[in-house]
Order: C-alpha cells, then sequence, then structure tokens
C-alpha cells in the first residue's frame, strides 16, 4: 500500500470546503457581530484555525490515528528539546509530552517511516512508551515557536545540558576536597551535579560514585585508579539528587529496582566530554557510577605511552607490519583500550581503512570506522567481526577476545592480510597463548597469526611540584637489585654495576596541586613479547607452559613489567612502592 500523506489529505479537504458557496444564512453569529475589518480578520482566522482541527480530528478518526490540538497546550522544555529543531522541520514533527516513562510525538504525517524510525530510537533511548498524534499545521507552527525560546541545546544532548560557564562558575572556588564539601552544603539541588562534575573534571578523575547509604550519601572521586571519599550528602536528599541525576541522563525516572545506562555530552572550548551514567539498585536506594570519557585523552601518540629501549623498537616494528595479530593484556583498568587507540592513531591515514569493534563505543576517533556490539540484536564480537571483514580493512580493533568463535575469526583475518590489535585479560604478556590455547585455538593457527603481546599496568606519577627522595629499607632495595641486574645483556635498559649501586628513588610528599595525595597522573609500565622461532616451537609443540614461555622472551631480551616499572621509579616518574603494588 503506498504511503498516505495526511497533510496532503488535509489540504484537499480544506480546499475543497473553501470552493463550496455557503448561504449568508451559514455566517455565523460572531462574525456578523465584528464592528471592525480588524476584529472581522480575526473572527474569520478563529474559524478557518477550527475548521482545520475539525478536518486534522475527522481524518484522524478515519485513519485510527491519535489526535491532539496543541493550542494552549503546556509544552515542556525537556519534550521538545528531545528532537532537534532541524529534525522537527525536516519531518514536519514535535514531541510535546515527555514524562521520563511516556513520550508523545506529534506529526503532520504519522504513517512516514522516517517518523516511525526516529520516535522509536527515542523511545528506546528514554526506556519510555510511545505514542504518535496526528496534529494540524498550526499546532506544528505553535510548538516549533516554542524552539526560539528554549536556550541553545546543541546536538545529541540527552536531558538537561551542563554547559562550559556552568562549569566555570565553580572552578575558582574548588581548591580543595575541604572546600569541595563546604560548597556542596551550600549548593541547591540543580547545581548540586554540576558541581560535582565541574570538581571533578578540574582533579582530573575518571569516575564519580554516588552511594546511598544508611547515614549518609557517599561522593567519591576515583583519581589515578584510587577511590578517595570527597564530599557527604544527607540521605533525606536522596530523591531530589538521583532524579535530577537522572533527567540529565535520559534515565526512566520511576525505574529503581533495575540498573540503567546512560549518558550525556558537555562541550568545552577545543574539547568534549562525554559521561557515561550507570545505576543499580542497592539496599538504601541505588549506586550511581558517572565516567568521565574526555576526547582530548584519545590523542594520545604511540610515542607518549611511556615505552622505552627495546620494547619501543620491538612493537614500533611490529605495528608497521600489514598482517597478523597484536594483542594487549592485562586487568581492567590497565590502559589496554588506550593502548590500542594510540597504535590506531599512528596507523591512521587517508590510504588506510581501520575499523574497530567495541563494547561500548567510549570515543569517538576521526577517520575510522567504529561499531558498537549489541547483544540485544545478537551483534556479537565474533558475528561484527565477520561482517567487519566484508567491508575491505586494513586494520582491525576488536576490543576484546573472549571466546573461540572469536579469536578464530580474529586469528583467520590475522593470516589474510589484515593487522588484527585487540585485547585478552591475562596477567602478564606470556599469559596470552596459554589463554588461546585454552579457548580451543589450534596451534598451528596461533604461531604464525600472533606477531606480539602487550604486558601493561598503569602506575600512578609523582607529584613533580613536591617531589623529595624516598628512603629505601635494605631488604626492598635487595629485591630492586636482584630485579634490575636481570635485564637482559641484549638490552638498551640495562645498568652498569656502578648504576646499579647509586640507586635513588622518590616519592611525593603532598600538596594543594596533587590534592595533598603525592601523585598526580598516571603511566604505563609495559613488556613486548614478541614470537621468535623458539616460542613458536613450543605453540607447535602444544607442552605449552607459561613459565617456559616467560623464560624464553627474557632470555630474548624482553624487559618485564616490574623492571620496567623501577627503571621509570629510578628516573622519578613514580615509586617503587606503586610499582610492586600493582606489578610483583
Amino acid at each position: 500500500m503506498d504511503e498516505v500523506n495526511i497533510n496532503d489529505l488535509l489540504e484537499t479537504e480544506a480546499t475543497a470546503t473553501a470552493a463550496e458557496p455557503t448561504p449568508s444564512t451559514a455566517v455565523p453569529l460572531s462574525v456578523a457581530s465584528a464592528k471592525t475589518e480588524e476584529e472581522l480578520d480575526d473572527k474569520m482566522r478563529e474559524i478557518e484555525l477550527k475548521n482545520l482541527e475539525d478536518l486534522a480530528q475527522a481524518k484522524a478518526g478515519q485513519m485510527g490515528l491519535a489526535y491532539i490540538n496543541l493550542k494552549g497546550f503546556p509544552v515542556s522544555p525537556e519534550a521538545i528539546a528531545l528532537i532537534t529543531q532541524d529534525q522537527a522541520v525536516s519531518l514536519r514533527s514535535v514531541c510535546f509530552f515527555y514524562s521520563g516513562s511516556e513520550i508523545r510525538i506529534g506529526s503532520l504525517n504519522p504513517l512516514n517511516p522516517q517518523i516511525k524510525a526516529v520516535a522509536q530510537e527515542l523511545a528506546k533511548m528514554h526506556h519510555a512508551n510511545l505514542e504518535i498524534y496526528l496534529i494540524s499545521q498550526n499546532s506544528l507552527d505553535l510548538a516549533l515557536k516554542i524552539y526560539d525560546k528554549l536556550p541553545k541545546i546543541r546536538k545529541n544532548v540527552k536531558g538537561v545540558e551542563i554547559t562550559e560557564d556552568d562549569l566555570k562558575k565553580y572552578e575558582d572556588v574548588l581548591t580543595s576536597f575541604d572546600v569541595l564539601q563546604k560548597e556542596v552544603d551550600k549548593v541547591n539541588i540543580s547545581e548540586l551535579f554540576t558541581l560535582l562534575i565541574a570538581s571533578a573534571i578540574k582533579a582530573a578523575a575518571s569516575d564519580i560514585h554516588i552511594e546511598a547509604e544508611e547515614k549518609d550519601i557517599k561522593i567519591r572521586f576515583r583519581l589515578d585508579g584510587v577511590l578517595h571519599t570527597v564530599a557527604k550528602i544527607k540521605p533525606e536528599e536522596w530523591d531530589k539528587i538521583i532524579s535530577r541525576l537522572k533527567l540529565i541522563s535520559g534515565l526512566k525516572l520511576n525505574i529503581t529496582q533495575a540498573p540503567q545506562d546512560g549518558r550525556f555530552t558537555i562541550f568545552l572550548t577545543g574539547d568534549k566530554v562525554e559521561v557515561r551514567v550507570s545505576t543499580i539498585p542497592t539496599s538504601y536506594g541505588e549506586s550511581v557510577v558517572a565516567r568521565i570519557l574526555r576526547s582530548s585523552s584519545v590523542g594520545l601518540k604511540y610515542e607518549d605511552l611511556g615505552l622505552r629501549g627495546k620494547s619501543f623498537v620491538d612493537l614500533k616494528h611490529e605495528v608497521a607490519r600489514p598482517n597478523g595479530m597484536i594483542v594487549s593484556t592485562g586487568p581492567t583498568g590497565s590502559g589496554k583500550t588506550t593502548t590500542l587507540y594510540a597504535i590506531l592513531n599512528t596507523l591512521n591515514s587517508s590510504e588506510t581503512k581501520i575499523i574497530t569493534l567495541e563494547d561500548p563505543i567510549e570515543y569517538k576517533l576521526e577517520g575510522i570506522n567504529q561499531s558498537q556490539i549489541d547483544h540485544a540484536k545478537d551483534y556479537t564480537f565474533a558475528k561484527g567481526l565477520r561482517s567487519i571483514l566484508r567491508q575491505d580493512p586494513d586494520i582491525v580493533m576488536v576490543g576484546e577476545i573472549r571466546d573461540l568463535e572469536t579469536a578464530e575469526v580474529a586469528i583467520n583475518a590475522a593470516l589474510t592480510g589484515h593487522l588484527v590489535i585487540s585485547t585478552i585479560h591475562t596477567n602478564n604478556a606470556a599469559g596470552a597463548i596459554p589463554r588461546f590455547l585454552a579457548m580451543g585455538v589450534k596451534p598451528f593457527l596461533l604461531s604464525p597469526a600472533l606477531n606480539a603481546v602487550i604486558g601493561q599496568r598503569l602506575v600512578r606519577k609523582i607529584c613533580q611540584q613536591c617531589k623529595i627522595e624516598d628512603r629505601i629499607d635494605t631488604d626492598v632495595m635487595t629485591k630492586i637489585l636482584n630485579l634490575l641486574s636481570k635485564i637482559p645483556v641484549s638490552s638498551s635498559e640495562r645498568l652498569d654495576d656502578s648504576e646499579l649501586h647509586n640507586l635513588k628513588f622518590y616519592k611525593g610528599k603532598g600538596c594543594a596541586a596533587c590534592h595533598g595525595l603525592g601523585f598526580k597522573g598516571r603511566i604505563g609500565i609495559f613488556e613486548i613479547m614478541t614470537l621468535g622461532p623458539e616460542i613458536e616451537k613450543i605453540i607447535l609443540s602444544g607442552n605449552v607452559s607459561e613459565n617456559d614461555i616467560q623464560d624464553i622472551a627474557v632470555k630474548n631480551g624482553m624487559v618485564t613489567m616490574v623492571q620496567d616499572g623501577l627503571l621509570k621509579a629510578k628516573d622519578g616518574i613514580t615509586t617503587v612502592e606503586e610499582v610492586f603494588k600493582v606489578a610483583d
């Protein structure tokens, strides 16, 4: 059946009605009572609009559609902003009602597939029930005028936008966490989340945790990988806080006993901040985590990762190869994705097609095709990877290899002329090979496909404004000397006897610049294992031992993560305690 344009039907009916002669006795009394020409025009306009509304209502009834007259209807800013002004004009449709659980859209042509697609996407995005109404041209015109009265709302911003001006209001006063608590006590609920975002961005926090507990609501920031309590709020404020946060993030206000995920965007001068919000139900309310994703953080280049010496040279060589697989290993939060992004930034050019498959896409990379898996639609890593390979890519990034199916497709891609980079959860570089084999990967395929494995962790960097020398006790120093003396002779990082017996290490005393923590920022410590003939022989033999692989890699010149960390500690970049905490 051909698409029916409701607006065309209304216009045709209106024209036909206007063409019919109207007896003088049919002139409404309201028109007859008009005393001036201007008053007569107003009366006639009212009658014309009423006739159009009547026609629209009649047509809606004939076609089984809902109808509404938006004249005088209280359209909220939150509702109208769900559809951008450009979309509203193009589709001749507006969102006139949004309650958190209900979305209602008015359209001149509700049967238009484009309108249905946009409406269904909004319903899915906001987890809301949807209904589309037929409206008249007059209702549409009235609704479109509301856009001119709204503050400028940028595209793709859900809920209520937090602007750069909002953040700057608090930037100068947020000098410490003690000051933050005082500000939290002073501001109203509508400004509280803006205050928290502003302070988190200034402190370079990666996450904000808002946790409802029995006696209070705890606010914690994750700074350089470590959580710190920065403020507390009275529990009676919880309902207001969570409602405000859900409104900003596009979450359903009335859902409290099920997890929800949302996000919003903050546009800064020269940067864009995506805030990804997650909620789960807890005993005393809900636990909220807001992850702060700064687009500027993905501009990292391969040279800036913190690689040095032989590790830098080896990985640079493997990245330059046209095919094969490079895998980054480590626990959650060890910087694996950042490393892959840095490699992609190095390889990205107009001559190269790069496609990624991620869960979720955290940062947008210019010039790179990024695809997000969707379990609800059965779009998994394995199925997505098969589809990606039909797109003729040169380089493929798979967010994580979790199962045999994904591993086999990735390995076959690496063997057929693609450079594949991915991550896998193991404790070190040597552990990646037993992990692949435990999944069921065939040794004769893994051996030629795998180019290199990156083992990595993140360590906190010493604040350079309060750095002082650190006194290391005898037992720890003996351990340090034992580890550093085992750096392979073939490595440019090896220390001579004079350097080994004159080691100095440092720590941060704590100052205002680092919020008294002694640390500011993080850097990676790495080990790069390339596959030589000896390791390939072990893989093919089927008698694979992680320790044997580690020993061969070290014999061939690999500097281990803990050794790389201690060298960075020697250079005053991090502390000995930090290195042993994450890599020993």
